[in-house]
């Protein structure tokens, strides 16, 4: 079979498209290289540094890192957000499914003006004081898991995403099975979860990132620093520089402010490697069906 030439319209239009992707990539990646580069260097070299830099400045150390697994928040942060991951992938994908499932079939009653009220809530809600009335008040859900597993528990795009991806099933499987006895609940966890692996791994990245990334309902609902997840502790050492937080800095330095400014440093770029690196291992796992379980539910039925 002969092979087709490219034009020189082609040929430049590649050249312009690796360039610009090349550049993505390198917008991404330089920032996260910078802080894992600065989290293995000496503490007085990054102090007295400016600018942007590869590799770690001075003698490569892991001082960082000792001082931030020292420091009995960030166990506890890792344990809560663990607890929050588990909890709440486990409530989104329960409801998504439940959900999409329902909105998938074309002999549910009202299913068009069902569609369209949830719809709605994607560009409405009813605001961040009522909900909290509700969620902590109303409820009293205050210093629980449940303040921020169940508020969200379903994601208006993700599960317009389930649903298309059910509704492209052929019709033919479920008659097939209605005839051999089978309700909605085996009809949906033996045909459509089985035949639609590679969206419900999409949701559950999706899913997965926004548990991991997320500090502010904890910020709202969570008094207590023991219920603190990881990215709260987080922003708490960024941010708002509490000394509170690190409190092994102040120990493993003796209190004299010149180390303790060098170390609290360190430990920042540190904190946030330890935050972020773990998330970006799910990645690799479930990148092979990302481009399919997109467009499996972005596809219109």
């Amino acid at each position: 079979m002969p092979v087709m030439k490219k034009t020189v319209g082609e040929r430049i239009f590649d050249v312009f498209n690796y360039v610009l992707i090349s550049l993505i990539v390198f917008i991404c990646i330089a920032p996260m290289w910078y802080v894992i580069a600065a989290s293995f260097s000496h503490p007085a070299e990054l102090m007295r540094h400016t600018g942007m830099f590869w590799f770690p400045l001075g003698t490569p150390t892991l001082e960082g890192y000792r001082l931030v697994f020292n420091n009995p928040n960030i166990i506890t942060g890792y344990r809560n957000t663990l607890i929050i991951l588990v909890m709440g992938v486990s409530i989104n994908m329960f409801m998504t499914t439940l959900g999409g499932y329902v909105l998938s079939r074309k002999n549910v009653m009202w299913n068009r003006p069902l569609t369209l009220m949830i719809i709605f809530t994607m560009y409405f809600s009813g605001g961040l004081i009522p909900s909290f009335l509700l969620v902590a008040q109303t409820l009293s859900w205050q210093d629980t898991f449940w303040a921020v597993t169940i508020p969200g528990a379903i994601s208006t795009f993700n599960l317009i995403i389930c649903r298309t991806a059910f509704a492209s099933v052929p019709e033919s499987l479920e008659e097939s099975a209605r005839l051999d006895g089978a309700n909605d609940f085996v009809i949906l966890y033996r045909i459509m979860i089985p035949l639609s692996k590679a969206m419900l791994a999409v949701l559950v990245l999706f899913y997965a990132v926004g548990h991991w990334n997320s500090w502010f309902p904890a910020f709202l609902y969570m008094r207590s620093a023991s219920m603190h997840p990881l990215q709260l502790v987080l922003r708490t050492i960024l941010i708002e520089n509490d000394v509170n937080a690190m409190g092994t800095v102040e120990a493993a330095t003796g209190g004299a402010d010149d180390l303790v400014d060098m170390a609290r440093l360190l430990v920042r770029y540190a904190t946030i490697v330890v935050a972020t690196v773990p998330i970006l291992f799910v990645y690799p796992f479930v990148q092979k069906h990302f481009v399919k379980g997109v467009m499996i539910g972005g596809v219109k039925g």
